[in-house]
């Protein structure tokens, strides 16, 4: 179940791409598919949404978004630029306008002193060349709660994006 504040920023991500005619992918690690599923809970979701793309391992953001060996071995996949990548990734795979990505420690293992639990990395891309990207550090608040508060991050993410403008 999709709890209010998550139903209202994927509402607003939403209804921004649709009044501009936009379409999105997602490619999803940590939060595995939940902003797509956030998206597609809305009704209509099928005039923006295209397609998402649950990259959990490595070999997935290779295989299916073209993330390179040595964005990976050099940053992590738990990077800005791993981030980056898959929303370009996304973008290009999927031709849409839009594409966001999320990638994190979601816990309770796997973190580490540079990457702790919490730490996630987010990137949108436009067709228009706009990119945006966040890194937000919720701290070891539960698996639940880092993957809750990446789902509206992300959605946010869109938003502010859409509201920057767009190049000719």
């Amino acid at each position: 179940m999709i709890d209010k504040e998550t139903k209202a920023a994927a509402l607003r991500a939403f209804e921004q791409c649709r009044n501009r005619g936009f379409t999105l992918a997602t490619a999803e690690s940590c939060t595995g598919g939940l902003v797509a599923a956030a998206i597609t809970d809305i009704p209509g979701s099928s005039d923006v949404f295209d397609r998402g793309f649950v990259t959990y391992s490595n070999e997935a953001k290779k295989k299916l978004l073209g993330v390179s060996d040595d964005v990976l071995s050099q940053y992590g996949a738990v990077s800005k630029e791993t981030a980056k990548a898959m929303a370009l990734g996304a973008l290009n795979a999927a031709q849409t306008s839009l594409a966001v990505s999320v990638t994190g420690i979601a816990g309770p293992g796997g973190g580490s002193p540079e990457k702790p639990v919490g730490l996630v990395h987010f990137a949108c891309a436009s067709r228009e060349g706009v990119f945006y990207a966040r890194e937000c550090r919720f701290g070891d608040i539960g698996r639940d709660e880092v993957r809750r508060r990446s789902v509206i991050a992300a959605l946010t993410l869109i938003e502010e994006l859409l509201g920057a403008p767009l190049r000719s």
